[in-house]
């Protein structure tokens, strides 16, 4: 074995155990890199997310319809229907939070199609999880990293980049609740 082969063995396993901690592993469609958003009849006119948390403090982020249209989409018809509001962030390490699933677990949300781009996981980068099966992801779930996280880049849809309240995102504990998302 080379040394490109144990390091693509290595890599492959590494996002294995990132995709196993992120979310569900149920079977589902194949990704897709750029196709119309999912209700292909209401247009997308998405560009923040502002994050409002129960115990206070909020943060922001802009949204890239341009690079992962299905997965804005879809995070800003949740947002605005209300589905996050009174969620909690369930995972919280040194370089990542992440919350929306509805059961709080970390297994809960339904599976759709990946949706892929070439936008790197920076500090701030706002990501949906997926499961181990790259070929589908998390439709509620969302992490944002806290550190550049150059391991997810094009292992996960990458939909936005945080633009204030960094401190916010750093002061998230397990169990903090969102109180509302609103969408501009």
């Amino acid at each position: 074995m080379t040394a490109m082969d144990r390091r693509r063995l290595l890599l492959a396993a590494a996002a294995s155990a990132v995709a196993a901690a992120c979310g569900s592993t149920a079977a589902s469609p194949s990704p897709s890199r750029s196709a119309a958003p999912a209700t292909a009849a209401t247009p997308v006119t998405a560009s923040k997310a502002t994050v409002e948390l129960a115990k206070g403090g909020a943060f922001a982020f802009t949204l890239r319809p341009d690079k992962a249209p299905q997965t804005v989409a879809r995070f800003a018809q949740k947002a605005r229907s209300g589905f996050y509001d009174g969620l909690s962030f369930h995972r919280v390490e040194n370089w990542v939070v992440q919350g929306g699933d509805p059961t709080g677990s970390g297994s809960g949300g339904n599976q759709v199609a990946s949706e892929y781009n070439d936008l790197p996981f920076v500090a701030g980068a706002v990501g949906i999880a997926r499961a181990s099966n790259p070929a589908q992801m998390n439709d509620s779930q969302f992490f944002i990293v806290k550190i550049d996280s150059h391991h997810l880049d094009g292992m996960y849809a990458n939909f936005g980049l945080l633009t204030s309240g960094v401190d916010v995102v750093q002061g998230i504990k397990i169990g903090d609740k969102i109180k509302t998302i609103k969408i501009e």
